[in-house]
This record gives structure tokens, C-alpha cells and sequence, in this order.
């Protein structure tokens, strides 16, 4: 009887050391698992703000004005009149949708990148131009916005292909690659509804 209550102490006594080592090992895992993702983290958040250049920077700067200046101005002014074209208001709210946060993106990397934004935009559309999209109405404002936007789209493009050729921040470089594949998008379907006016 002594000899079996031997036996259940030491069965006990071991699955108590047993259990002591995986829970100190267990926490000791959890919490160099808790540090390794802390410093990768860290690698990952500290070099996406200082792995940019100044192609990334001009981008961004260049980008944001041009987007609120030519695109969503346009597509506002295009939106606030009576008897447009249905595809024509389609495209506009599209892309006064699709601009939007493209903006906001763009300026949180200026702001973690210390750099101001601009305040004027390269674009196409010159002052009498937007003036003239304001003051025309039906086909004619259709017409004036899409060979408008074509032309924005276009100069949008060149910029994007120079931020991929000589950008170095991933981010930006992905942007100006979404920006080039639906701007060249938004082209065809824009030059195929001015055909059709």
C-alpha cells in the first residue's frame, strides 16, 4: 500500500515539474513572440517613413493639388448642373469617389515624411478653361468636361510613370501604378462617350 502511494507521489510530483516547464517555457515563447513582433513592428514602421526620395515626395505634392484642383473641381462642377449626360455624371461622381482618398493617403505620407503639400497643381485646365466648364450647359458642358478630364488623366499618367520609374517608397510606387491602369481605364471610357454625344 506504502509502495503505491510512493508510485501516485512521484506520477504527481512529475507531472507537476511537467507542467511547471511548459508554462515557464510557454511564457517564455509568448514573450520573446511579443518582442519579435514589437521589433518587426518597429523594422517595418521606422523604415516606411525614412525609405522614400524626393521622386516620392514630388509625387505626393504634385499629385494632391492636381487631384483637387482639376479632377474633383471639375467633377463638382459637372455634378451641380441639370440635363448632363447620365455616363457623364457616372464618370464624374466615379472619380471624385476614387480621388478622395488618394488625397487623404497622400497626405499622411507628407505629414510622416515632414514635407509640406503644395498649393498649385500641373494639370491641363487653365482658368478660363474651368471658367468655360461653369458657364456651359447639356452636350456642350459633357463635352467640355470629358476632353477636359482626358487631358488631366493624361498629364495624372505622366506623373504616376515618373513616380514608377524613379520613386523608391512602396506605397507611392503602388498608388502610381493603380493610377495609371485606371486613368488609362477611365480614358477609353471617356473618349467612347464624347464619340457617342
Amino acid at each position: 500500500m506504502r509502495r503505491w502511494v510512493l508510485i501516485i507521489g512521484a506520477v504527481a510530483l512529475a507531472a507537476m515539474v511537467t507542467m511547471t516547464a511548459c508554462s515557464s517555457s510557454g511564457n517564455k515563447s509568448a514573450t520573446s513572440g511579443t518582442s519579435s513582433a514589437g521589433s518587426s513592428a518597429a523594422s517595418t514602421s521606422t523604415p516606411a517613413t525614412s525609405a522614400h526620395n524626393q521622386a516620392d515626395v514630388t509625387f505626393a505634392q504634385n499629385m494632391i493639388p492636381h487631384h483637387e484642383q482639376h479632377c474633383i473641381q471639375m467633377s463638382d462642377i459637372i455634378l451641380g448642373k441639370q440635363g448632363i449626360d447620365p455616363r457623364v455624371v457616372q464618370m464624374a461622381s466615379q472619380i471624385k469617389a476614387e480621388q478622395g482618398p488618394e488625397i487623404q493617403q497622400m497626405q499622411s505620407w507628407l505629414s510622416q515624411w515632414g514635407q509640406p503639400t503644395m498649393s498649385m497643381a500641373p494639370g491641363k485646365m487653365s482658368d478660363q478653361d474651368m471658367a468655360a466648364l461653369q458657364n456651359a450647359q447639356g452636350v456642350d458642358a459633357s463635352k467640355q468636361f470629358l476632353t477636359g478630364m482626358i487631358q488631366e488623366h493624361q498629364a495624372a499618367i505622366a506623373m504616376a510613370q515618373d513616380e514608377i520609374k524613379s520613386g523608391q517608397y512602396p506605397p507611392a510606387v503602388a498608388l502610381a501604378h493603380s493610377i495609371v491602369t485606371n486613368h488609362q481605364q477611365e480614358i477609353t471610357t471617356m473618349q467612347g462617350i464624347l464619340a457617342s454625344l
